[in-house]
């Protein structure tokens, strides 16, 4: 099993959202080094759900992924934002897994705190000038802040 991170703004799609919804396809990435990490998702794999551009960014709580990613049908929609007409049916750029609500924290692992640790020095999310909303997790951090959950 992997372990991700998988962030969203909240007013665009929240851990609340996906609990009314679950599962849902993770659609509008449009960064390939994320597309890749999606499309390397298998099903049984868990992530944190991180809750971005916000008050208080941090983990809001855990998903699994459902089913591995197929094309992500918001590049084919004319009227969505994530529209890309270089992708096409044959031949799909962006892809989306199925992702399924597991749990929500009782209260948000901030960003402030998660910086608090030196344990998670290396943490990806933490590292300057990463701005991706897909990401691995070693199995070490994910066990680190699963236990701060």
């Amino acid at each position: 099993m992997n372990f991700w991170l998988l962030k969203s703004e909240p007013d665009e799609f929240s851990i609340d959202d996906l609990r009314r919804s679950s599962p849902e396809p993770w659609t509008g990435v449009r960064n390939y080094l994320a597309r890749n990490y999606l499309r390397a998702m298998k099903v049984g794999d868990q992530a944190f759900f991180y809750h971005s551009s916000c008050a208080e960014p941090g983990i809001v709580g855990i998903v699994s992924i459902q089913q591995e990613a197929t094309a992500d049908l918001s590049a084919y929609d004319p009227q969505s934002p994530y529209f890309d007409a270089n992708s096409t049916r044959e031949k799909p750029r962006w892809f989306a897994p199925q992702v399924a609500f597991s749990s929500k924290c009782r209260s948000i692992l901030s960003l402030r705190e998660l910086k608090s640790h030196s344990e998670l020095a290396r943490f990806t999310l933490l590292q300057k000038g990463n701005r991706l909303s897909v990401m691995p997790v070693s199995t070490e951090h994910w066990q680190f802040i699963f236990n701060l959950l």
